[in-house]
């Protein structure tokens, strides 16, 4: 059986399992450096969802994390690695800026769809650069891409410090015009949460319908799924990577503007804060499905503004760093997963693949009790600094043998899960 014929569900079965499989890897973790996991993530939960200003705040950390991870998402379907989301950010911003702040005798419908229009037009022209080298002269576009996040970072940092500073401490640029601020939904404190959100979400929804209902969507997944086969079918490869690479870029760009006129108002050398590089993460977690990018984008977001209520609490924040680092791993990991499950389709070696399981389970089980009972420190105390090192080695082997039954349990459960909803369309399949 082909890895295309597993059940269309499975894009859905890989981040949540992944997100599940990270967060009892960290349990184990939070564990050791003697805190409660549940009391850990009730937290994590309260500071992301748990009052207006917690909700406020995740909205507004979310909003150009689904546009960058848009972004990565349509090239990484359109065949091209855009890495350059970052830089087609800070330049989108940037452009927005120098128009933005020109526009205070202007209404504020015209001169918000203004600015939002430079913005994209500029991480547009940015990431076609990129496009255009490829489609043209065969320049792999991660190189290209790159360097032009560099050149937009110190071409920025110049401008903030030099032609466009004002004031002292930061560099930052002049406040733009009132009129090109985006309208604010709510105020809870200092967060002001705007439009972005629903900017952000109609883009997601826009692009879902160029890439499925649109004859250009097709020519632009055909070219990236086997540009060859498109290309003797009369697409233009060329056309469509430099077409593909702009939209990316517009993208991108469009978050770099919504930063601008609804969070900071001004131009600032830190404004992309590392958004760009996070749409990588997001597009992959989101199986670069406009709309699981932005769940994939919800997540990060609450994962972020709930580390800083976990931090409040004596939690390492960095916990949510190994979370979000396990889940983009296994996420990534899925073609690897895929093919193994494919394999244990078939009956028999599912029946080999089962007492393996069970043997491998009880050897990490028995492994994990002994070293639980030997690493205790009251055994080995009679030994001195030999003895509370013979302690660690054992506590060390605890550990990993634990996080190997867990991970063991976890993949099992996965091949379960798959393989009945594989039976399950072949029955459905032979019915109809």
């Amino acid at each position: 059986m082909r890895v295309s014929a597993l059940p269309r569900f499975w894009a859905f079965i890989v981040p949540v399992v992944s997100v599940i499989v990270a967060l009892l890897i960290a349990s184990v973790i939070i564990i050791m450096i003697g805190k409660s996991p549940v009391e850990a993530y009730t937290i994590l939960l309260k500071g992301a969802f748990g009052s207006s200003s917690a909700i406020a705040n995740t909205v507004v950390k979310t909003t150009p994390l689904i546009l960058t991870g848009l972004a990565v998402g349509f090239g990484f379907r359109a065949g091209v690695l855009n890495i350059g989301a970052e830089g087609q950010m800070v330049m989108g911003a940037l452009m927005a800026t120098l128009v933005a702040i020109n526009l205070g005798s202007v209404p504020p419908f015209i001169a918000i769809t203004i600015t939002l229009l430079v913005g994209m037009l500029a991480g547009a022209g940015w990431a076609a650069i990129a496009g255009y080298l490829k489609a043209k002269t065969g320049a792999h576009e991660v190189v290209t891409t790159i360097m032009l996040n560099w050149i937009a970072t110190y071409l920025s940092s110049y401008m903030v410090q030099v032609p466009l500073a004002v004031g002292s401490g930061t560099p930052k640029s002049p406040e733009i015009a009132p009129n090109a601020k985006l309208p604010v939904l709510m105020t809870v404190g200092a967060i002001n949460m705007n439009t972005g959100i629903i900017i952000s979400i109609i883009a997601a929804i826009l692009l879902y319908i160029i890439l499925e209902k649109t004859t250009m969507g097709y020519e632009v997944k055909a070219a990236g799924f086997n540009p060859y086969a498109a290309e003797y079918g009369g697409i233009s490869i060329s056309k469509n990577i430099t077409i593909s690479m702009a939209i990316s870029g517009a993208l991108a760009g469009l978050a770099g503007v919504i930063e601008l006129t609804g969070v900071h108002y001004r131009f600032l050398g830190t404004l992309s804060g590392g958004k760009g590089f996070d749409g990588i993460s997001i597009a992959l977690i989101g199986q670069n499905h406009p709309i699981g990018i932005i769940f994939a984008a919800l997540l990060m977001g609450a994962l972020r503004t709930g580390s800083n209520e976990m931090q409040f609490a004596g939690i390492p924040k960095h916990i949510v760093m190994i979370i979000q680092g396990i889940v983009i791993f296994l996420v990534a990991a899925d073609r690897i997963i895929r093919t193994s499950m494919v394999i244990m389709d078939k009956k028999e070696k599912t029946a080999q693949e089962t007492k393996k399981f069970v043997k491998r389970a009880a050897i990490l089980s028995v492994v994990t009790v002994v070293a639980m009972l030997l690493s205790r420190e009251n055994l080995w105390s009679g030994l001195g600094k030999f003895g509370y090192y013979i302690g660690k080695v054992f506590w060390v082997i605890e550990l990993v043998s634990l996080l190997s039954l867990m991970i063991v349990v976890v993949l099992y459960i996965i091949s379960a899960v798959i393989s009945l909803g594989m039976a399950y369309s072949k029955r459905k399949k032979v019915k109809s």
